[in-house]
């Protein structure tokens, strides 16, 4: 119980210490993950077993839950053309993973976990580039605040 309550603890100071960068990661993380965990309860005939619906479901609604968020928190006005594609991208995602849950169709699944892992390594790239750290924190950064 105690490690539980540590974990939880941590993981709250986490999220409310990141910067926004590693914000997008954590979702994205949540997403791969729980789309990663609906895959794994495909059988090797491509069914998953009935006593694994229920658990399939709650990963995908958690998956869809993510992307929604994702897509909220975009910024049309500022983000131009690439908040224009995230948005064309995100709304295909939960489409397909709307059709890929209710069709069973593992091949859809995998194919929108493979572009939300794709996604997740080149927000962790912006995440840890100097480009998102506070210009304090960068040797040599141009201090334009006079």
């Amino acid at each position: 119980m105690a490690y539980q309550n540590a974990y939880s603890a941590y993981q709250k100071n986490n999220v409310t210490t990141a910067s926004q960068g590693r914000l997008v990661v954590l979702l994205y993380e949540g997403a791969v993950k729980n789309l990663g965990g609906a895959i794994k309860l495909f059988e090797a005939d491509g069914s998953v077993k009935a006593q694994n619906i229920e658990q399939f479901g709650k990963f995908i609604q958690k998956a869809q839950a993510i992307i929604t968020e994702l897509q909220v928190s975009l910024d049309m006005d500022k983000g131009g053309d690439i908040a224009k594609n995230l948005m064309a991208l995100y709304i295909y995602f939960n489409q397909q993973l709307l059709d890929g849950s209710i069709k069973k169709d593992k091949a859809k699944l995998e194919e929108i976990y493979k572009m939300l892992n794709d996604l997740l390594e080149s927000w962790r790239t912006v995440a840890n580039s100097t480009a998102n750290a506070p210009a304090a924190q960068v040797r040599g950064a141009l201090n334009i605040q006079g």
